[in-house]
C-alpha cells in the first residue's frame, strides 16, 4: 500500500544516458539575465546570437502574405514540400555555383538547416560509430551524433592550422570508425575560410575512407572584399560523398522563418527524407513560397545586405582594436573571432561583459573546449552600437 508521504514525494524518471552527455546549450540563461538588467535600466547590447536586426527581402514578406490567404497553402507539406521551391533552389544552385541538381531527387526542403544536420546522423551513425567535428562548432554536430548513439570526436580549430581540421593528424582508430565528417566554411564561430586545395583534400579523404562529408554552408553568401565562398559540390567527386546544407536564415535575415535545404547525391537525400518523415511533416508551404521569392530576388537584394555586414565588420574590427583587442578582419560570415585578453577564461570574460557592461558576447568555450581563449562578436547591431560595445568591453581590460 502506498503511503501519503510517497505520493507527495517528487517522482523521478531516469533519463537516457545520451541525454546526460549533452553539453550546456550556449547562452541558455542570457535572456533571463537580459530581462533583469533591462528592468534595472541597463541598455544591453546583444552581440551573442547570430540573429541580425535587419529586415527580410520585401519579396519574401509579400509572398508569405499572399500564401497565407490561400487555403491550399495550409495543407500538409510532407517531405515533397512546394515543388516551385525545389525548382527555384535547383535554379539558384546552378546560377550561383554551376552545380546541376535534380530538384526532386538531390534536394530536400528543411525546417531550417539545423534540424536537417542533426537528423542526418540518424541515417548513418549508430553504437560504436564516431563522427569527426570541428571544435568549436555548431551544436547540431555533437547533438545529432549523441542522439544517434554515436561518439563525437571533436578536433580543435587552431590558428596554426588556419582553423582547418588537420586530416593527417586524425587517429587511425577514429578514421576507421568515423561515419561522418562535419565541416563548416565559411566557419562559425572563427570566420575562417577554406581554400579550394583543402576542399579537394577533404573530398579525397572522405572517398578513401568511405566517410560522409556533411558540409554546412550557411554563410555561403556573406563574403567580403571580393571573396566568393564555394559549394563543396563544385569539387570533383564530392557528389558521391557529400551532403551540403544551406539556410536562408543569415543571408536573407530570416532566422525565425526556419527554411533551408539539403543538397547532394540521391541516396543520402532519400535517407534523410525517410528519417524526417517520422519527425516532421515539412515546413509550412507559405514559408517555402517566401523562400522561393527570396531566392528569385537574390542577385538584386543580397549585395546590399552583405554591404551592411561589411560596414559593420569594418566598424567593429576598428573599434575592438582601438579598445585593445586582437581582432582579425574576416573574409566572410557575420562574426568576429577575437582573443580573450590577459588571463581571463572566455566564460568568465563573457560573464563580466554582461553583468558589468551590459554587452552579450559568445564565449568561445561555450561552443566547445577548442574555443577557449576566444570570444565571438556577432554583427547583429548597427555600427554605432558595435563601437559602443567595443568601448564597454575595453573598459574591462
Amino acid at each position: 500500500m502506498t503511503d501519503a508521504a510517497t505520493l507527495v514525494a517528487p517522482l523521478e524518471i531516469r533519463l537516457a544516458s545520451r541525454f546526460n552527455g549533452f553539453p550546456d546549450y550556449p547562452l541558455a540563461d542570457v535572456p533571463e539575465i537580459k530581462r533583469q538588467l533591462a528592468a534595472k535600466g541597463v541598455d544591453v547590447i546583444d552581440l551573442g546570437a547570430g540573429d541580425a536586426d535587419l529586415a527580410p527581402p520585401p519579396a519574401a514578406v509579400q509572398a508569405l502574405i499572399d500564401a497565407a490567404q490561400q487555403p491550399a497553402m495550409s495543407r500538409y507539406p510532407f517531405q515533397l514540400g512546394l515543388p516551385a521551391f525545389r525548382e527555384t533552389v535547383a535554379s539558384w544552385m546552378a546560377r550561383r555555383f554551376g552545380v546541376s541538381l535534380d530538384p526532386y531527387r538531390e534536394l530536400l526542403p528543411l525546417v531550417g538547416s539545423k534540424e536537417g544536420i542533426a537528423h542526418l546522423a540518424f541515417c548513418y551513425v549508430g553504437t560504436g560509430d564516431c563522427t569527426i567535428l570541428p571544435d568549436p562548432g555548431y551544436q547540431p554536430y555533437i547533438g545529432g551524433t549523441l542522439l544517434a548513439g554515436g561518439e563525437p570526436f571533436p578536433v580543435a580549430l587552431r590558428p596554426e592550422n588556419e582553423f582547418l581540421i588537420p586530416l593527417d593528424a586524425l587517429p587511425a582508430d577514429v578514421v576507421r570508425r568515423a561515419r561522418i565528417l562535419y565541416l563548416n566554411y565559411p566557419n562559425n564561430p572563427t570566420a575562417a575560410t577554406a581554400p579550394r586545395s583543402y576542399l579537394h583534400e577533404v573530398v579525397a579523404f572522405c572517398r578513401e575512407h568511405r566517410i560522409l562529408l556533411v558540409y554546412d554552408n550557411a554563410y555561403s553568401e556573406i563574403g567580403f572584399d571580393g571573396y566568393v565562398p564555394p559549394s563543396i559540390l563544385e569539387i570533383d567527386g564530392a557528389r558521391d560523398v557529400a551532403v551540403e546544407f544551406h539556410s536562408l536564415s543569415k543571408t536573407f535575415n530570416m532566422t525565425g522563418w526556419r527554411i533551408g535545404w539539403a543538397a547532394g547525391g540521391s541516396a543520402p537525400i532519400a535517407a534523410l527524407a525517410r528519417v524526417k518523415s517520422f519527425v516532421d511533416t515539412g515546413q509550412f508551404l507559405g514559408v517555402q513560397a517566401a523562400g522561393q521569392a527570396a531566392l528569385e530576388s537574390a542577385e538584386q537584394w543580397v549585395p546590399s545586405n552583405v554591404a551592411t555586414f561589411q560596414a559593420r565588420r569594418d566598424a567593429a574590427v576598428e573599434a575592438l582594436r582601438g579598445a585593445g583587442f586582437n581582432a582579425a578582419v574576416p573574409r566572410a560570415t557575420m562574426y568576429i573571432w577575437a582573443a580573450v585578453p590577459g588571463q581571463h577564461d572566455s566564460r568568465a570574460f563573457a560573464r563580466r561583459a554582461l553583468l558589468e557592461q551590459g554587452v552579450v558576447i559568445m564565449p568561445g568555450a561555450a561552443l566547445g573546449p577548442g574555443g577557449e581563449g576566444y570570444f565571438r562578436v556577432a554583427l547583429t547591431r548597427p555600427e554605432e552600437h558595435l563601437r559602443e560595445a567595443a568601448a564597454r568591453l575595453g573598459a574591462l581590460l
